[in-house]
This record gives structure tokens, C-alpha cells and sequence, in this order.
């Protein structure tokens, strides 16, 4: 008897080169996702008379993890107004919240998560 593991062989390329593209496309797609929640959160929170250089402070990093991008968004307490952040978005006793950050994330996930999709199918596609 003798069996054929072309095919199987051709797979197991298929899917090892994936793995090798995967985490270098899937950093592009999260950092696009990133700039947008960041542009987003600005536009929303731009116009505070009491702290006009606060949208300016928000900005991003991302970082290659062993389990894949990561990314972190928010206001940087280096920047002039920063560490106005938690009380813009959150509110306090005097102030009402100004939810910005929070809002632009949520608007960015169905678009970030179309993107992995096509990411996924495109990769697995080309296969």
C-alpha cells in the first residue's frame, strides 16, 4: 500500500508560511486601527474651552507581543493636558464625562474585526 502526502505536505507549507506573514499583517491592520480610534477620540473631545491642548496629548504605541500585536490608546500625561484624561472621560464631582476614548473604540471594532476577517482569508487565500 502506498499513500499519496503531497497534499498534506503542500498544507502543512501552506499554513507554516502563514504563521510567518500573520504576525507582520495583523500589526499593519492594528495599527491602522490605532490611528483611527486616536483621530476619532480627538474629534470628539476637540472644542473644551478649559483644556484646548488636551485632544493633541492622546496618541498610541504598539508593540509586537509573543502572542501577537499589541496596543495601547490613550491621553500621554507627558503631554500638556494629558493627565486630564481619566477626568475628560470619566467625569468628577464638578465635571460631567466627556466619553471620547471609550466611544471611538467602539465605533472602530466592527471595522477592525472585518479587517482581521479579510486578513485571515486573504493570507489563507493565497495558499
Amino acid at each position: 500500500m502506498e499513500i499519496d502526502t503531497r497534499e498534506l505536505r503542500q498544507l502543512e507549507y501552506d499554513f507554516a508560511e502563514v504563521v510567518t506573514a500573520a504576525p507582520q499583517e495583523a500589526r499593519k491592520v492594528v495599527q491602522r486601527a490605532v490611528l483611527n480610534i486616536k483621530t476619532d477620540a480627538q474629534r470628539r473631545v476637540g472644542g473644551l474651552r478649559h483644556a484646548p491642548a488636551y485632544p493633541r496629548s492622546i496618541s498610541y504605541d504598539t508593540r509586537e507581543t509573543p502572542v501577537g500585536p499589541e496596543a495601547e490608546i490613550g491621553p500621554d500625561k507627558g503631554r500638556r493636558q494629558g493627565a486630564l484624561g481619566n477626568l475628560i472621560e470619566f467625569g468628577s464631582v464638578n465635571n460631567a464625562p466627556r466619553p471620547h476614548i471609550n466611544p471611538a473604540a467602539d465605533a472602530e471594532l466592527p471595522r477592525f474585526e472585518r479587517a482581521m476577517e479579510d486578513l485571515a482569508v486573504r493570507l489563507l487565500g493565497e495558499r
